[in-house]
């Protein structure tokens, strides 16, 4: 492979941007110059939603008319509700995502207006109705009733009580919110490349370790068996972060507070071990779909839904991406290198070659033995 040739396009600078910059020389990462970390522990997700797709943070006044608006956006439209109420149980949330919000822009009615006063209410738009559509397929899977969603409640509240009826200890919130704050990332083209165990997924995949570990004293040996093994383990690496993922020790505060409401130490121990081990034997760092993972399951939500949630939190920064986009106009078109065959001569085809015996054969053959003309006819068509 040539030297000039990017898999992945890695490392290759396709555009500018001010929404987000991982900054290795404070090990953060920050949206719109504020610190991740510092986001999570004094403002809400709303706030840093307003962030990210108006460029600072709101005030009181601001905050209200984007959380106003944003509230009364929730709703689904009819045919969409009859949609996800025909999708398949079995049907994985991330495609049911990604389906909705195909619809979503289906129905919209400024799908046609690309200014950014347009745009700006679409992200909004999706942002609200997002997490009720997913929380709407939640509850049909498993036979229950759509809860519709209440305006009194914020998105993190609201999303708890749409999936199970009613809104957690306080605590469990903010580790949600905090999780979504932590997370932020066409959108249907987004949450189709967030699929899969080796990108956003990765969080479904970590959880399913834990579990195939069970126990905490089985943790020890299933990792170092897993190495010997060359096997995969989920959760771990970052292709930015190589000295450690910045988002990893916020969330795995929260994760260990959920952990202490729920009773439940199980999976902290068996993290703290599995961890350790990578690192000693690997020199590999967990990522934040590590501590993420556990979490969501200590809240209660399926392990398919994991991935969801990071949909609901990327939805504004993939918006603001976009908008700046827009704003230079500028197609994203990549190269391949083709490494196919050179050009063919057809006339030295084995086909053509084929074609031309049968059509000679057909010219001699006519008058002598014309019985043979349909059988060779046949065989001239079989081949073409």
């Amino acid at each position: 492979m040539s030297d000039d040739i990017k898999k992945g396009l890695l490392g290759i600078v396709v555009d500018e941007t001010e929404v987000s910059k991982v900054m290795p020389e404070i090990n953060s990462l920050t949206y719109r110059g504020y610190a991740a970390q510092d986001l999570c522990e004094y403002c809400r997700f709303e706030e840093v939603a307003y962030l990210i797709l108006n460029k600072d943070l709101p005030n009181t006044i601001q905050l209200r008319k984007f959380e106003k608006e944003e509230k009364n956006n929730r709703e689904l439209s009819k045919d969409l509700y009859s949609v996800i109420k025909k999708m398949p149980k079995k049907s994985h949330p991330m495609d049911v995502a990604r389906t909705a919000v195909s619809i979503m822009g289906l129905e919209d009615k400024e799908t046609t207006d690309s200014s950014p006063e347009a745009n700006m209410r679409k992200a909004i738009r999706i942002l609200a109705k997002t997490p009720t559509a997913l929380a709407a397929f939640y509850r049909i899977r498993k036979g229950k009733k759509i809860i519709k969603p209440k305006k009194n409640l914020n998105i993190a509240e609201n999303f708890f009580y749409m999936c199970f009826g009613k809104v957690p200890q306080k605590e469990i919130v903010k580790a949600f919110d905090v999780s979504l704050i932590l997370i932020h990332g066409a959108i249907t083209g987004a949450i189709a490349s967030l699929k899969g165990p080796l990108h956003g997924g990765a969080n479904e995949e970590v959880m399913h370790m834990m579990n195939k570990i069970k126990d905490p004293k089985n943790a020890l040996k299933w990792i170092n068996d897993a190495l010997d093994n060359k096997e995969v383990v989920m959760g771990f690496g970052h292709r930015v972060y190589k000295s450690g993922d910045s988002r990893v020790p916020t969330m795995r505060k929260y994760f260990s507070k959920v952990a202490k409401i729920k009773k439940d130490k199980k999976f902290e121990k068996i993290y703290d071990i599995v961890e350790k081990v990578m690192i000693e034997r690997k020199n590999i760092h967990p990522n934040v779909d590590y501590p993420t993972g556990p979490t969501y399951h200590l809240m209660g939500f399926d392990t398919d839904f994991f991935t969801p949630i990071f949909v609901v939190s990327r939805i504004t920064g993939w918006s603001a991406h976009i908008m700046e986009q827009h704003a230079a106009n500028k197609l994203i078109r990549p190269l391949a290198s083709y490494k196919g065959t050179q050009l063919h001569d057809p006339q030295r085809s084995s086909c053509v070659q084929l074609r031309l015996t049968l059509y000679l054969t057909i010219q001699v053959d006519f008058f002598v033995h014309r019985k043979l003309v349909p059988i060779l006819v046949e065989l001239v068509f079989y081949y073409q």
